[in-house]
């Protein structure tokens, strides 16, 4: 493999839990008697990803919790499941309830967002983005999409031009979705990386963001060319869903002919990276660990008046070889 658009990660491997997203709920709200403590001392923090369905994000909240708790917070989050309503209600929930002292999360979509970011802010409550920013918020938790598709695009080309020659004309299919700069930009990476390195390839672009979404996107793409060979994924759930199909359509675990790679991954995607010559061949993510380690301290110190700024977290290649670092323990 050629390693040199590989980038170093900031931090370190996870060792908490990955648990179902907690709704929020009155009995969340109660919480453990070290929660309930943290109401009466300093209030409560929340984050609000836009769906329980991407499990990178469930990682990152079992890591923040006991971070945000023995800081004293109370630590609140949601599962709006797509819905921008709910998810809006939930945050007009958090302005209200009064204890609340800062807010992060993923919209699904930021220009509905605007106006209870800008309620939140009259209350006094900074509210913080991850990997998005959008009007009235403070600061993000950043990652360069672009670069991390640019990267893994070029990876997988580098190594098929080897067998296949630069000029070889394949398909590529690219999985993702544009609804967002965070996802569009990385689906435009995944493009411009390998058109660098193969030209004369074909990049087809499949929506999909969930595990069933790339599942019937894979056995539509196989039933117009079922000489797609090559699959790249903008995260790794959509790709669990290829994986699969492509499992269920007769195709083995390590067929030589057959390249699939994401952004992302959690431990599924570190198992089947793992498979003696697996077809999964690398993913290229920011390690859940440090993702909730800036988010956890961007709330921390949002919440304490400190002046916070955006947190910039690097990328790092996974592969069979060192996928054993990246496990979040169960």
């Amino acid at each position: 493999m050629n390693k040199s658009t590989m980038r170093l990660a900031a931090g370190a491997t996870a060792a908490a839990a990955a648990l179902t997203l907690a709704a929020c709920s009155s009995a969340e709200e109660t919480g453990s008697d070290s929660s309930a403590a943290a109401v009466e001392d300093k209030g409560a923090l929340a984050m609000g990803f836009a769906t329980s369905e991407i499990q990178i994000w469930n990682d990152q909240l079992e890591i923040m919790r006991p971070i945000i708790e023995d800081a004293g917070y109370e630590f609140l989050t949601d599962d709006p499941q797509l819905d921008i309503n709910r998810q809006v209600s939930s945050w007009q929930a958090w302005v209200n309830r009064g204890d609340v002292k800062a807010i992060m999360g993923y919209p699904v979509s930021t220009d509905s967002m605007v106006p209870v970011t800008e309620q939140a802010t009259d209350a006094g409550i900074p509210v913080l983005g991850y990997l998005l920013s959008w009007e009235g918020v403070s600061a993000a938790t950043v990652v360069d999409s672009y670069q991390g598709g640019y990267d893994l695009a070029v990876n997988a080309a580098e190594e098929l031009a080897e067998d296949l020659g630069a000029d070889a004309s394949i398909t590529v299919a690219a999985l993702g979705t544009r609804d967002e700069e965070f996802g569009a930009r990385a689906m435009d990476g995944l493009s411009e990386g390998f058109a660098s390195v193969m030209p004369n390839a074909t990049i087809t672009e499949l929506a999909a963001s969930t595990r069933e979404e790339g599942y019937n996107a894979t056995n539509n793409q196989l039933t117009a060319d079922p000489d797609t060979h090559v699959w790249l994924g903008a995260s790794n759930d959509s790709m669990l869903g290829v994986y699969q199909a492509l499992l269920d359509s007769g195709v083995a675990a390590d067929d030589p002919d057959y390249y699939v790679a994401s952004r992302d991954a959690t431990n599924e995607v570190l198992d089947y990276i793992k498979v003696p010559d697996s077809i999964w061949h690398t993913s290229i993510v920011v390690p859940a660990q440090a993702l909730a380690e800036a988010n956890a301290q961007l709330l921390i110190d949002a919440a304490e008046g400190k002046d916070v700024e955006d947190v910039f977290v690097d990328s790092v290649f996974v592969t069979a070889e060192n996928a054993d670092e990246f496990y979040v323990s169960e």
